[in-house]
């Protein structure tokens, strides 16, 4: 038993302690006051006071405060890892207070501040702290408690030692490019392509007739890599009902559409992508329950279109429609880890000041964000993704990334992405 010396308690606490040392580090703890005892010979660690024979952690109030405020966040470098919450008096086992740091990342607080939004109304990695001092492709919070599992080690503290793991999922947007849509959005994407773009024009006819495969149908190479790699995917397709500017599925009533979606769920796992405008309730039920009446299996996880998304809103919204996953923690314009780690963690409403039932997962790269937005060459994304891999395997995290079929497909704009990925999973499952 791990014995937490603090004058004071809260929910902020008690949710950071139960992630950090129970959940990560696999250790018992209590939290003990001023006048509460303490068995003879146990390890103490003291939060905001000092004692020579104690493990010591600056306390910066930030875990006792009530509402949201914008804080100051002094920062430095310990043992070559950048720290938030630094302290200047000295005299502790750490020079930050790892407590505060860790819950302002996992709580988002940052995004409960106020800040100007992107085109699609999401909290921009602009305004990400970490972004904003060049951090975010390192995950802090896991380098962090890799050292702190190192301080409770050497006071006879026996600490987890995870592995480190990788979850392969999937965005299916648009299943197929050409194939499989109603005969409106065919001949009128024919017809573009005639005057715009006469080779995409020729290809299009070929695939429809059967003489060439979809660019975007990747779906049985993908299998039999997952199967050659011994991988569980998680698929996340967007069965929108209607068309419109942001969602452009192949529709979910097509047969074509309903059997890539069983033959998905029979391979690894399916989940609802919900699109754009699935805020509206209506629309969110409806995509639910065609999704849930394909597979034949209550839906529970989630990743939203667009990563559209917004705190505390957002995320009570999934809750009370009965998801327990989401797997949005990322940013859509950058790579790397907007809540610090790879690791998955319960979701802390900020404004009610508790913690929630709703699991967070959180990737750190995705394929189009590489490309569109950082225009990244294949093998240059590839590298960063072997990097920011390299911090998750060294602290026993978790690599999640986000890949969609039409860039392991046949698409000559995405030429050399399959190749790379496939090389990749070679080197991450080894």
């Amino acid at each position: 038993m791990l014995y937490i010396y603090s004058e004071k308690s809260s929910a902020r606490l008690i949710y950071t302690l139960d992630w950090m040392l129970g959940e990560v580090l696999g250790v018992a703890y209590q939290v003990v006051q001023p006048g509460e005892g303490i068995e003879p010979g146990a390890v103490v660690m003291r939060y905001g006071t000092r004692d020579e024979g104690s493990v010591c952690i600056p306390d910066c109030g930030l875990l006792f405060e009530q509402g949201i405020s914008r804080p100051a966040i002094a920062t430095a470098h310990w043992q070559g890892i950048p720290v938030l919450f630094a302290d200047s008096k000295g005299g502790y086992s750490m020079p930050f207070d790892i407590f505060s740091a860790v819950f302002y990342l996992l709580s988002r607080y940052e995004e409960h501040l106020p800040f100007a939004a992107d085109k699609h109304n999401r909290f921009p990695v602009s305004e990400s702290f970490l972004q904003q001092q060049g951090w975010l492709e390192r995950p802090l919070v896991d380098e962090w408690i890799a050292a702190f599992s190192n301080l409770l080690e050497a006071k006879g503290v026996a600490t987890r030692k995870q592995a480190f793991s990788f979850k392969a999922t999937y965005d299916i947007d648009i299943a197929f490019s050409w194939r499989y849509k109603s005969i409106k959005r065919t001949v009128g994407t024919w017809a573009k392509n005639l005057f715009t773009r006469p080779a995409a024009g020729v290809q299009q006819l070929l695939v429809l007739s059967g003489l060439r495969p979809d660019p975007f149908d990747c779906f049985n190479w993908l299998e039999h890599l997952h199967r050659e790699q011994s991988i569980l995917p998680q698929y996340f397709v967007l069965v929108a009902g209607k068309t419109t500017r942001y969602d452009k599925n192949n529709l979910p009533g097509h047969p074509a559409m309903k059997r890539l979606i069983a033959d998905l769920n029979r391979q690894g796992h399916v989940a609802l992508h919900p699109s754009y405008y699935s805020h509206n309730e209506t629309i969110f039920s409806a995509e639910t329950k065609t999704l849930e009446s394909i597979t034949g299996q209550r839906n529970i996880r989630s990743r939203q279109h667009y990563l559209r998304w917004r705190l505390p809103e957002s995320y009570r919204f999934l809750q009370q429609r009965g998801i327990s996953e989401d797997w949005s923690m990322g940013f859509g314009a950058a790579a790397g880890f907007r809540a610090g780690t790879g690791r998955s963690f319960l979701w802390f409403d900020l404004e009610q000041e508790t913690s929630t039932t709703l699991r967070i997962y959180p990737f750190c790269f995705m394929d189009s964000t590489a490309h569109f937005e950082m225009k990244l060459k294949p093998e240059e994304a590839f590298s960063k993704l072997d990097a920011m891999a390299g911090y998750l395997r060294a602290t026993g995290s978790c690599l999640t990334t986000v890949f969609h079929n039409f860039s392991l497909g046949s698409d000559p704009q995405w030429n050399g992405w399959r190749d790379e990925y496939a090389r990749f999973i070679g080197r991450i499952t080894t």
